[in-house]
């Protein structure tokens, strides 16, 4: 018994990868995360939808808001910490309205 399991482990160790799995870093990531991340992952399909609209393409959003194709990308996929300044870049690029004003108490 004792080598047909050793038999198994071997035969495991030859079809397992040379770098180690990253899943647990991800789900770490992902928990801790998470409050922030729904937010972003919402405003990214706000920009998925909007870009729909008006046929624009990742590029030409990345060209209007002065920063790489590849940000954008990251963007999209709804994994970033968006900044004040990106916000606002994202609105007036794509017209439209992320941050929800709320009128000053006088």
């Amino acid at each position: 018994m004792e080598n047909s399991m050793k038999s198994i482990a071997q035969r495991l160790e030859e079809h397992s990868s040379p770098t180690p799995s990253k899943w647990r870093e991800l789900f770490d990531f992902l928990e801790t995360n998470k409050s922030w991340l729904r937010h972003s992952q919402n405003i990214a399909m706000l920009m998925l939808d909007r870009m729909e609209e008006l046929g624009m393409s990742q590029k030409q959003l990345a060209e209007k808001m002065n920063c790489s194709p590849q940000y954008i990308s990251k963007v999209l996929r709804g994994r970033e910490n968006l900044s004040l300044e990106t916000l606002t870049k994202i609105e007036n690029a794509l017209e439209i309205s992320i941050i929800k004003e709320e009128p000053m108490a006088v």
